[in-house]
């Protein structure tokens, strides 16, 4: 027999949904606490002891009380379109991923959560955990460049080649240039790294000059040969070969991992390559420079250094890079080339 609730009459089956969403230890708060109201009134409690157990005032009691004697278990949830929360379900799921990646939003360029949800007349919490699983981030982009080197195979085989198998007795350098570092000083004091604060710099700052730093990877050793020079010309590039080559013994075969810059490939740097015959170049496939290993180092001078350091000349800066090279000599790791899947083209 149904049990009375004042002029209700609520079923066993009703009975057992409200038990059933007033112990639901996650999930919408708001729905369990309805539950356990219209129980307690359901078990002859007073409003009075009601309000004491869900934190209710007594009109509070009324409305969920009238919205259940008129819609019974549809009325614990709220009146408004869309209130009760959709199931994830695959269907769901598949729904959203196919929006997400195949139909962009009039007028826009990549969905949001909450515009997807808006949409689709879901969550935007849902979406966002629909994503997260699928590993999908619309908001991110990332950009490649393809090589069109119609060489592309046989030069990236000649420098991987020199990673994974080096001949023997020799040694090979990935050599580069950074160019136009800014010697950058700030007109404000910097404010430190505090809890809950990242350090802060002003806005304003002073230009002090620009310098070039020319870098020379040992692959065998992982240690950097740096300098720096105030101009960007192939006689600089030359001269930086030269420093080089002066680290070694004179009868060692010396190979060295370039890209296709302009001032790589002039009669100077031939007329070196002809007075050092020890020495060849291996040039990378044009907008391939990736392959060069020491672009990993310039990456990580300047996170480390060059991206917010404080310089207040260009000798400053000079300074600060050797520092920073021979602090990274000391502990530098020799070069191991990897690759996810070398069966595919690398491009």
């Amino acid at each position: 027999m149904p049990q009375s609730l004042d002029d209700v009459m609520l079923t066993a089956d009703e009975r057992a949904e409200l038990e059933r969403y007033a112990r639901a230890g996650s999930g919408r708060a708001d729905l369990a606490r309805r539950a356990r109201a219209l129980l307690l009134l359901a078990d002859r409690h007073s409003y009075a002891e009601v309000t004491a157990a869900v934190g209710w005032s007594s009109a509070t009691i009324a409305k969920w009380k009238a919205r259940f004697l008129t819609d019974r278990l549809r009325g614990l949830w709220g009146r408004h379109q869309g209130s009760r929360p959709t199931v994830l379900t695959p269907a769901v799921e598949a729904r959203v991923l196919a929006w997400t990646r195949k139909t962009p939003p009039h007028g826009a360029t990549h969905w949001s959560t909450r515009t997807l949800a808006t949409r689709l007349k879901l969550s935007h919490t849902m979406v966002a955990r629909i994503w997260k699983r699928a590993g999908l981030q619309p908001h991110r982009l990332e950009r490649y460049m393809r090589s069109t080197d119609p060489d592309f195979e046989s030069k990236a085989a000649d420098v991987i080649g020199l990673y994974l198998q080096p001949p023997q007795h020799a040694v090979v350098f990935c050599v580069d240039e950074k160019t136009a570092i800014q010697a950058l000083d700030r007109r404000d004091p910097i404010l430190p790294l505090s809890p809950g604060r990242a350090e802060r710099h002003g806005f304003e700052y002073v230009r002090h000059g620009t310098l070039s730093l020319y870098a020379a990877l040992n692959t065998d050793t992982g240690e950097v040969i740096g300098k720096t020079a105030e101009r960007h010309t192939s006689a600089e590039f030359v001269a930086f070969l030269s420093t080089v080559v002066a680290t070694q013994p004179a009868d060692r075969e010396i190979h060295i991992i370039a890209d296709n810059l302009s001032a790589h490939e002039t009669k100077q740097v031939a007329a070196f390559l002809e007075a050092h015959p020890s020495v060849q170049i291996h040039f990378t496939p044009t907008y391939s420079s990736w392959l060069n290993q020491v672009e990993l180092w310039f990456s990580k001078i300047a996170r480390d250094l060059l991206a917010r350091g404080i310089f207040t000349s260009t000798t400053d800066l000079a300074r600060k890079i050797r520092r920073y090279i021979d602090r990274y000599n000391r502990a530098a790791k020799p070069v191991r080339w990897t690759y996810r899947d070398p069966t595919r083209r690398i491009a």
